[in-house]
């Protein structure tokens, strides 16, 4: 009988064990999707460089390379994404902080089934939140890992601390320029705050609105040789992209110009910079940080003080 009992605990201890066995390799397999994921951070140093539109766009593009992309539109003061693309956000982040809403709940989806998230004042709540909102919203966004391969993250423009808390969770920035000296100026002011905290960050250039690939060959190097000079640090030319009226006019329409003008010079440009972005993911050289390492060093830095 007490055999008979022994060889009962045992068989039930070996059930617990395969069960948590099986539990662990559920959650690494999870943890493994969220690390594939790349989380790329958008920004710029002064608003109306054409941040939002180049972000959606390149997100379209990436769809088209057979990608699954995430959109959050992170610019608190004028976040105009969903104009963009012509769709209304019922719901957003906030809801999710609150345990109003699910993430899943909260996303929508647009053209090409590119995915969007609004930001919202939710953003905003991050400072305040506790250990157990922090917890829902880590499991909310992890989730996200296992539906896209991109997250692309459109933040505001210029220094703030929801922008800086932003670019130093990313792993991957791109910094959107123009030709003008003031939007020069103001991406080399964001650079200087993002060596403060992190030189081996990789920052890639965009030169917005560009009168020809000359000129915004020229802008990057003059920003380039200004940052290993002052700054000591190397940036990447993502690409330059021309002055183009149908960008204005695909605005218009909101429709994105890559939908509603594909053949154009932009549309193109912006299709090289995306297989840029993936060709340089499947080198060796190139390590991909995940969704987890971007979520954790997000809310660190968030409820950082000032």
């Amino acid at each position: 009988m007490n055999d008979q009992a022994k060889k009962l605990r045992e068989i039930v201890k070996n059930i617990k064990k395969q069960n948590r066995n099986e539990s662990n390799v559920i959650f690494s397999e999870r943890d493994t999707a969220n690390e594939h994921t790349r989380v790329i951070t958008v920004t710029s140093g002064k608003g109306g460089v054409g941040k939002s539109n180049f972000t959606i766009n390149l997100g379209l593009a990436l769809i088209k390379l057979g990608y699954k992309v995430t959109i959050l539109d992170a610019d608190l003061g004028l976040a105009n994404v969903d104009v963009i693309l012509g769709l209304i956000p019922k719901y957003t982040l906030a809801h999710v902080i609150r345990n109003e809403k699910t993430l899943e709940e909260i996303i929508i989806e647009g053209p090409e089934g590119i995915k969007l998230i609004s930001g919202g004042s939710g953003l905003k709540e991050l400072v305040d939140l506790t250990e157990e909102q922090i917890n829902n919203l880590i499991s909310n966004l992890r989730l996200l890992g296992k539906d896209t391969d991109f997250i692309l993250i459109d933040t505001g423009a210029g220094i703030n601390h929801s922008v800086l808390s932003f670019i130093e969770a990313a792993s991957e920035i791109i910094l959107v320029t123009t030709p003008e000296p003031t939007s020069i100026t103001d991406a080399y002011a964001v650079l200087k705050n993002i060596v403060l905290n992190d030189k081996e960050k990789i920052i890639r250039v965009l030169i917005n609105r560009a009168e020809n690939n000359q000129e915004g060959l020229d802008i990057f190097n003059k920003l380039d040789m200004a940052a290993k000079r002052f700054l000591n640090i190397n940036l990447q030319k993502l690409g330059v992209l021309y002055d183009d009226n149908l960008v204005s006019k695909s605005v218009k329409l909101q429709k994105p110009f890559l939908l509603s003008y594909p053949n154009s010079l932009v549309s193109k440009g912006v299709e090289m910079i995306a297989s840029k972005l993936v060709n340089e993911s499947n080198s060796n050289t190139f390590e991909v940080s995940g969704l987890k390492r971007f979520i954790h060093k997000f809310i660190y830095r968030y409820k950082k003080p000032i």
